[in-house]
Order: C-alpha cells, then structure tokens, then sequence
C-alpha cells in the first residue's frame, strides 16, 4: 500500500510554458521523465455502491501495459490530498477485486456482489508529463502535468492539471514547493479529483453553491481539538467549493458563500482561543480580514440586484423614480466585474492564503506555543464547551433584548453582529445536538437574522433616497420607512417566539 500525499493545482494553458523552469530553481536536480499517454477507466456499480464507501476504481494503460488501482476512503485538507491506494498489473481491460487483499476492504463490503456488478462509469484520458525532483535537503516530489479530458454520458470537461506528490521526506519541502508555484504561477489550488469531477459529469450531478453554510460535522465524542481541526477544514472545503462554483457559473449568491465560509474560519479562531493562540494566528486573521475586505462590495451588490430584479414585489415601486434607478446602476457600474473577482481567485494573495490555512492544519501550528493548561484543555469533550456557550449565547441575548421590550429597527440592526455570531456558534458545534429540537430552536432565530439583513437593505435604499430634493424619491423614502415598520412587526413575533423555544443542548 501506499498513501498519496500531494497537492493539485488547476492551471491555464499560460502557466505550463513556466512551469519547468519554476522546479529547476526549487530543486538540487530534476529528473525529466518521458511524456505519457494515459487511458484511465473508473468502474462502480449501478446503484454506486463503491462511490458511497468513497472508494475510487481505475484501470489505467499505457504503452501496451494495464493496472487497476483501488483509491480509499481518504481526507482533504485545503489542497492536500491523502487516501490509502493499492496497484496490481491487470490482464485485459476489465478489473479484478478479487485480487486485492481481502484486509484492505471497509467491513461489511460485500466484495463479490460488487465484483459481479461493476461496469465503467466514465473515462479520463490526458497526456502525463512527470519530473522527479529532489531537494536540498533530499525530499523526493514527484511533478506531474496533465492535459486531457474526462468523458461521460455523451460530455466532456477538459483536464489541465499540476499535482506535487511528495515521494520521500518531509511535508514541509511539498508545502515550499507549493508556495512557489502560487507565488511565481498563476495556479488555482484544486479541491477535486478527476474521480469526483467524472462521477459528476456521469451523474449529472454538477456542482451547486450552497443554500447555506451549514454545520460542521461531529462526533458527539470529539474533543475540543477534533472540532477545532473539523471546523476549519469544514470551513476551508466550503470556501474553495464556491469558488469552484462561481468558475462554473458566477453569481453574487455564490460569492457570499464564499464570505460565509469565510468568517467561519475566523469565528472558528475566536470560539477556540483557549488553545488557539491569537498571537500564532495573527497573519492568519489579517489574510482573513484582506479577503473579506476584497469581497466587501458583495452584499450591497446582492442588495442592488434583489430590489431592482423585475421579478421582485419593490421593482415598480423604486424603477418610478429615475434618478434613484440611475443612483443604483451608477453604482452597480462600479463594482467588481466577473473577470475581477476570477483574478482574485487567481492571485497569489489568495491562493498563499488557502495554503497557509492548509499548512496550518496539516501541521498542527496552534500547538507549537502550547503549555500544559492548553494540552488539557485540547482534549476536553467540546459537547460540554458547547453546552456552555450556548447557554451563555442564550441568556446574553436575552438580556440584550428583553421580552417586555419593544424593539426598532435600529435595536435590530445593532445586533447583527452579535446575533450572527451567535448562529455561527450554532453552525460549528451545533451537529453535535438533535437535528430536530436545533432546528426548532433556530428558526425564529435565523427569521429575526433574515429579518435584519433585509432591513439593512432597506436602510441602504434610504441613503441613496435621503438629501436629495425630488417628490417622488420623497415618497419612495416614505413608502420604505412603511415596508422596514412591517418588516420589524414580523421580527418582533419571531422574538417573541424564541422565548417558548426549549434549548436543544440541554
């Protein structure tokens, strides 16, 4: 067996041209193996069983010789791949599972009812270019460069591809290395693999945003460690998903994904920080705070769009006011255009981020100030950490806005923060609790936060109304001021709602 470790990078036909110079000056000496050209063919069954157990099937041939190799259950991390794989030469072109060793297989896999059922899902065919590279300090990396295709069903996605495997030595030369690539190259760090890339196109199954950002999963008897690392790595998958989405089909919904998946991250830091040193992260946090500053523009965009979209019940009402239509699409004009925010996910700045975070788990970096205190605290259950904040969440934001207290639109408003946090707590432990008796919990709770970004919108309509000396913005601002009184009669019933909702953590 072995157990790949490498990093893939998505790169454009303008980087390939760089690309070997860029491992000569990284390396002591490189080996320049001959081009290759691979036919690849992954196998399941009809009901994908293999793809449920999240084991890969592959035959692969060239130059007149065939293997079939079995790819296990694995992790991702950033842009980290790691999964367990096994190789035997294969005689003809159809896959024997039987010849593996029975050890390797997850129990209870009904190994022969597989075998008898399996057929090739789709293929992948590209030509391999490989340079074995050695470092100063002898680590052994393997660079390959694929060009190519996947074909399924009838369609086809182009393959254009740098993976760093790292062969022999220490991670830390794979990450050097890495660092250079997206420092030096216009390269994207890659979360997919041809195996799930294919599974899509048969299944037609593409790649969609999120609806939300959802919770972290957890085992109830994780450790205050366990979550933080899944926390983080949740949050990371989610962020490269969405980019992945917006090259796919750009939306302002996608990108504000990507912000959720963002702050996740940075809430992640601060809910931890009794083993998560703020001093250690502190480059972190300034990437972190760089991004969300880049995507600033995001929401008041989404904002713009909602309330001018035709489709919307305000159109009519705000496109009778020219000069507040041409307010709007002035400054529409001035935001970010899809090519913009591409390069962003393109530049350096991003992609070091990504792999810095990456870096950081991989190599556990918030132990290197640890004390003894810290080590206990790190193996703490985290479900009596979270049983404890969210109590403390609960009882604060009640006494924030107390039952017998009716609420403005202001008093709303300044609690966004607070209250977003507070869901964002729920979202990192909350899995970790009946999904039913959190849901119940949540809902009045997400109504008041849904409640509170539309009267932002409102308010930002406002501005771009208030100082200016024209009748119908007049009424228009009149008309708003009524929709943001509406809107908070129906915030302060969820209030009130959430006072007869039982804790889900007790």
């Amino acid at each position: 067996m072995d157990t790949e470790i490498e990093l893939k990078f998505l790169v454009s036909d303008a980087v390939v041209p760089l690309i070997p110079a860029l491992i000569t000056q990284f390396a002591k000496t490189v080996t320049n193996k001959p081009s290759r050209s691979l036919q690849n063919a992954y196998y399941d069954t009809p009901s994908r069983e293999l793809r449920a157990l999240d084991i890969g099937l592959r035959t692969r041939c060239c130059d007149n010789q065939c293997e079939q190799t079995i790819k296990l259950a694995g992790e991702v991390v950033g842009g980290l791949h790691q999964r367990p794989e096994y190789n035997l030469p294969l005689e003809g072109g159809r896959p024997d599972l039987m010849a593996f060793d029975a050890t390797i297989w997850p129990h209870g896999m009904q190994v022969n009812a597989i075998a008898d059922n399996l057929y090739p899902i789709f293929s992948t065919n590209f030509i391999r270019r490989t340079w074995l590279i050695e470092t100063n300090s002898g680590a052994k990396i393997e660079v390959v460069l694929d060009k190519g295709e996947i074909a399924a069903s009838g369609k086809v996605e182009l393959i254009s591809e740098l993976e760093v495997e790292l062969i022999e030595g220490s991670r830390h030369e794979l990450f050097a290395l890495a660092d250079k690539l997206v420092s030096e190259c216009n390269v994207r760090l890659g979360l997919y693999s041809k195996a799930a890339r294919g599974y899509g196109l048969a299944d037609n199954t593409p790649l969609k945003a999120s609806k939300s950002i959802g919770f972290v999963p957890l085992k109830k008897e994780a450790t205050q460690e366990q979550a933080l690392v899944a926390g983080i790595n949740y949050a990371i998958r989610f962020v490269q998903k969405h980019e992945a989405c917006y090259f796919i089909k750009p939306s302002l919904k996608t990108l504000k994904r990507v912000t959720d998946g963002i702050r996740l991250i940075r809430h992640t830091f601060w809910l931890f920080d009794d083993i998560v040193s703020k001093d250690d992260t502190e480059s972190l946090r300034t990437e972190l705070k760089w991004l969300l500053s880049e995507l600033a523009w995001v929401e008041n965009a989404i904002q713009l769009k909602t309330y001018t979209s035709k489709r919307h019940a305000y159109y009519k009402k705000i496109n009778s006011a020219p000069e507040l239509t041409q307010v709007i699409n002035d400054l529409k004009e001035l935001q970010p255009s899809i090519d913009d925010v591409k390069a962003l996910f393109h530049s350096t700045r991003y992609n070091r981020l990504l792999l810095q975070l990456t870096t950081w788990l991989i190599e556990k970096q918030w132990r290197k100030s640890w004390g003894q205190a810290e080590f206990q605290a790190a193996e703490k259950p985290v479900a009596d950490i979270a049983k404890r904040l969210f109590a403390k969440d609960w009882h604060d934001m009640h006494e924030l806005i107390p039952e017998q207290q009716a609420l403005s639109d202001k008093d709303y408003l300044s609690l966004r923060t607070r209250l977003e946090n507070s869901l964002l707590s729920g979202n990192c432990l909350g899995a970790l609790f009946n999904k039913d008796d959190r849901s119940e919990f949540r809902i009045p709770w997400l109504d008041i936060s849904h409640g509170i970004y539309e009267l932002s919108t409102l308010e930002y309509l406002k501005q771009l109304c208030a100082g200016q000396d024209d009748q119908e913005l007049a009424k228009i601002q009149t008309w708003l001021e009524q929709k943001s009184e509406f809107l908070v009669s129906a915030m302060e019933q969820s209030r009130h709602a959430s006072f007869n909702t039982d804790p889900y953590w007790l």
